[in-house]
């Protein structure tokens, strides 16, 4: 029996540079700007959508995306702090995942099903969708997360920022925001 090594060839600078690891921080960018847009012109929208979304200040509505950036922010660093297979990278992941979820629900379908723009919708499509889709495709490849693990972590998250949200929103509302 004869076993044989065979080297890879070295990895490309173009390979090196899509990299999950360098790329991680477009994350919290492009939710960023995701936000921006939300915040922007989300609270008018509400008030004309409410049969689909309840109405939501500006002011109120504001505070729950700043708190929701500045945690994508926090997790990302801890993310790239602690690397692969770690409880923030698998948080990271999970929240991206909620992020992607969330450009079909409620954005695309609400924007078909009212057949009007619903603030968020060019973001969620020309920034969320590809950037999150690169990144989580790269965290299983690069070994960062894996299968039902990565999967868990998903729908754990999501039912978690789900549920922030709603409190984020009531506590906004006690303290008159």
């Amino acid at each position: 029996m004869h076993l044989s090594y065979q080297a890879q060839p070295p990895a490309t600078r173009k390979e090196t540079a899509l990299s999950f690891r360098n790329l991680l921080w477009l994350f919290p960018i492009a939710l960023t700007l995701h936000n921006v847009e939300e915040a922007i012109w989300l609270p008018g929208w509400s008030k004309r959508a409410v049969i689909w979304h309840k109405p939501v200040t500006p002011r109120r509505f504001r505070v729950v995306v700043v708190v929701l950036t500045v945690l994508a922010f926090a997790v990302t660093w801890l993310s790239a702090i602690s690397g692969k297979q770690t409880v923030w990278t698998y948080l990271a992941f999970g929240y991206m995942a909620t992020v992607l979820a969330n450009v079909l629900i409620p954005h695309v379908a609400l924007t078909v099903a009212l057949r009007s723009y619903m603030p968020g919708v060019a973001t969620a499509v020309a920034l969320n969708l590809p950037v999150l889709s690169l990144l989580m495709v790269l965290a299983i490849r690069n070994g960062y997360v894996s299968g039902w693990k990565a999967a868990g972590y998903s729908i754990g998250v999501a039912v978690i920022l789900v549920a922030a949200i709603q409190i984020l929103f009531n506590k906004s509302k006690i303290l008159n925001l």
